[in-house]
C-alpha cells in the first residue's frame, strides 16, 4: 500500500471528525469553478473518473450504481403509476437517467441551482448521465430547486431530492418548510418524496434529525440502507409519502412491476433487496428511537455538521 501511496495522490475524505477513507488519484482530468462551488473530475484507481465538488466526493463511474438505483427505483415502483418527476438537483444527470427507464414517465423536471454542473456533466460524465439530458421528456430548469417546488403545487407523482449534504447552498432543502413544499409539489396522497439520508453510522444525528423531519410532514417515512462504496459507509435513502408505505409492497410485486415495465439489468434494486433495504439492524432502530430535533427553517443547522 506505501508503494501505491507514493505513486499517486492520496485523496482522504472525512466522514466525521474521528472517521474517514482515502483512496488514490491517478491525475486530475478536468478543473472548474461556478458561481456556487468548485468542481473537480478526476481519474482513480479504484473508481475510474469521480466527481468532486468542494472536495467532497460527489460520484464515481464504476458504481453510482448503488446510488443512483436505490435513490429512484423504491419511489418509481413504489408508486401506481408515475407519470410526472421533479428532481431537485441531479446536476450530474444519473437519477435522470435512471428515472427515464420507466415508460409512464412523460415528463422530468430537473431543478438545478448551479448550471456550471449541469454544463461540466454534459462534457465530461456521459458515463452516467447516459445522454439523458436529450431525452425529450426531460426539461432542464436552471433555478433554485425550493423555489421551483413552490411554483408548482400538485404536478408531480415523485419528487428526488439529489442534493450535496446539509449545509451551504443545500442548506434550506433539508427542512421542514422545504419538506411541506415539496409535499405541496405532488399531485395527490400517493405522491412519493425520495432522498438521502446520511450514514447512520456516521452520521446518526443527521440522519435521525432527518427522518424525524420527514416524518413531522409525511405519514409513512421509510428509511432505506444500503452499503455505497465511494461513499466507505453503510448509508440510507428515505422514502416518504402519505399514503404509501413502502413497507408494506411485496417483494414479489416489485419483481412483476419491473418485468411488466421491461426494467432489466438492475445490479442493486429487485424484490428481494427492497425488503431487505427497508430492515434496520437493531443498533439503526436505537439511533431512530433516541430524541432527535425538526429541522426548520429557522434553524438549518444540523447538530453533528462538523464541517461548517
Amino acid at each position: 500500500m506505501a508503494r501505491i501511496i507514493k505513486r499517486r495522490r492520496l485523496y482522504q475524505e472525512a466522514l466525521n471528525p474521528a472517521f474517514g477513507y482515502f483512496y488514490t488519484i491517478k491525475k486530475t482530468l478536468r478543473k472548474a469553478s461556478t458561481k456556487y462551488q468548485k468542481i473537480e473530475l478526476v481519474d482513480t484507481d479504484e473508481f475510474g473518473k469521480t466527481l468532486l465538488i468542494d472536495d467532497i466526493t460527489q460520484v464515481a463511474e464504476k458504481n453510482e450504481f448503488m446510488y443512483h438505483e436505490p435513490m429512484v427505483h423504491p419511489a418509481l415502483c413504489g408508486h401506481p403509476r408515475p407519470e410526472s418527476v421533479l428532481i431537485v438537483g441531479g446536476g450530474d444527470g444519473g437519477i435522470t437517467r435512471e428515472v427515464l427507464k420507466y415508460p409512464t414517465v412523460r415528463r422530468v423536471e430537473l431543478a438545478e441551482l448551479d448550471g456550471g454542473v449541469v454544463s461540466f456533466a454534459k462534457k465530461y460524465l456521459g458515463g452516467i448521465h447516459g445522454g439523458c439530458f436529450d431525452d425529450r421528456r426531460v426539461n432542464v430548469n436552471i433555478t433554485d430547486g425550493r423555489k421551483f417546488a413552490e411554483d408548482h403545487p400538485g404536478e408531480f407523482d415523485v419528487v428526488i431530492m439529489d442534493m450535496t449534504d446539509p449545509f451551504g447552498p443545500s442548506c434550506m432543502l433539508y427542512t421542514r418548510e422545504f419538506y411541506r413544499l415539496a409535499r405541496r409539489a405532488m399531485r395527490d396522497r400517493a405522491g412519493i418524496y425520495a432522498m438521502h439520508s446520511e450514514s447512520p453510522v456516521s452520521r446518526p444525528d443527521a440522519f435521525a434529525c432527518i427522518c424525524k423531519t420527514l416524518s413531522a410532514v409525511f405519514k409513512h417515512v421509510n428509511p432505506m440502507y444500503m452499503y455505497i462504496q465511494m461513499y466507505a459507509v453503510l448509508w440510507s435513502m428515505a422514502m416518504a409519502s402519505d399514503k404509501i408505505d413502502l413497507n408494506a409492497v411485496k417483494p414479489a410485486a416489485i419483481d412483476r412491476k419491473l418485468a411488466r415495465l421491461g426494467i432489466k439489468g438492475l445490479k442493486m434494486y429487485n424484490g428481494a433487496t427492497h425488503a431487505a433495504m427497508l430492515t434496520p439492524y437493531p443498533y439503526i432502530q436505537d439511533v431512530l428511537r433516541k430524541p432527535a430535533r425538526i429541522i426548520t427553517d429557522a434553524k438549518p443547522e444540523f447538530p453533528d455538521n462538523f464541517l461548517h
